[in-house]
């Protein structure tokens, strides 16, 4: 843990489909993700796209005026990949070391694998992290690529059960 952040189980946890966030909560999670991927990761790219309407978001709220601390979206087999597809994880810089981007993936794979039974998960993973996610069964599922300029790999994960 670093210091006063909570661990992970002292968040509202909720997963809900693209309408059903409000306005502010969507607001919220595109400033999180864009505070991370454009900003932190000086990486100029468009972080909203057409599949967050096609999407469940995961997010770790925090806060009587709710802040999302973590998230990943959740996409069905046939939109970014033949599988589920878990993607735009990303942890609030104040919240890394204390388990909640760990918490953020077991909770996005169990998610994927009750939505949609048997279709496997897909994510691209940043190359660095590929241990990271290697420690939630993906495997490697083809050559590493660039993509909006930072190595990335095709990961799977086959099919609980």
């Amino acid at each position: 843990m670093t210091g006063a952040e909570p661990g992970p189980g002292a968040f509202d946890w909720r997963l809900v489909s693209f309408d059903a966030l409000t306005p502010r909560e969507l607001r919220r999670i595109y400033a999180l993700r864009q505070a991370v991927f454009v900003v932190e990761q000086a990486c100029a790219f468009l972080d909203a796209d057409d599949r967050d309407e096609q999407a469940l978001h995961l997010a770790a709220w925090q806060g009587g005026e709710p802040t999302p601390m973590a998230c990943a979206r959740l996409l069905a087999p046939g939109v970014a990949a033949a599988e589920a597809s878990i993607g735009r994880v990303v942890t609030a810089a104040r919240a890394r070391g204390t388990g909640l981007g760990r918490e953020t993936m077991r909770r996005a794979i169990a998610a994927a694998e009750a939505t949609w039974p048997n279709a496997g998960v897909h994510l691209s993973a940043q190359s660095r992290l590929e241990p990271f996610y290697e420690s939630f069964g993906f495997v490697a599922s083809g050559p590493r690529y660039l993509e909006d300029g930072i190595d990335h790999t095709p990961m799977r994960r086959t099919p609980a059960g």
